[in-house]
């Protein structure tokens, strides 16, 4: 039984992260769907459901890769985004982050230092401020 699976599946594309997204997205409809019990959602997982074994059994693996090549950018950028405004949320208790007067060059300064004279590393511009 194994063996004629993995026949099957031979020249198909298989399962990505893409298509993990999607069935877990289904799962959750279907989990919402036990208590709000509206029938649009029901049709929202059966699409979902066939689209991901759409994709799954699907021999045009260049255009599959690409899909998902897609999603792993678009969730890179998402996560990439959050990821930094944790470490900016991070970083203000230990730093201030002022902005060149000249060239609007944000600079990172320790706190707790007193009025100092700060030197843009971008256009040599020298500012005093307060850490």
């Amino acid at each position: 039984m194994r063996d004629k699976l993995i026949r099957f599946m031979a020249g198909r594309y298989g399962t990505d992260e893409y298509s993990k997204f999607l069935l877990g997205t289904a799962v959750a409809l279907m989990v919402l769907n036990l208590f709000l019990r509206i029938g649009i959602i029901n049709g929202a997982v059966i699409l979902l459901l066939v689209y991901v074994y759409f994709r799954m059994f699907s021999k045009n693996i260049q255009k599959r890769y690409a899909e998902n090549a897609k999603y792993l950018q678009l969730k890179g950028r998402l996560f990439g985004f959050f990821r930094k405004e944790k470490n900016r949320a991070r970083d203000l208790k230990t730093h201030h982050i002022y902005k060149c007067p000249n060239c609007k060059q944000k600079i990172r300064i320790p706190r707790g230092k007193g009025k100092i004279c700060i030197t843009c590393p971008k256009c040599g511009t020298e500012f005093i401020k307060k850490s």
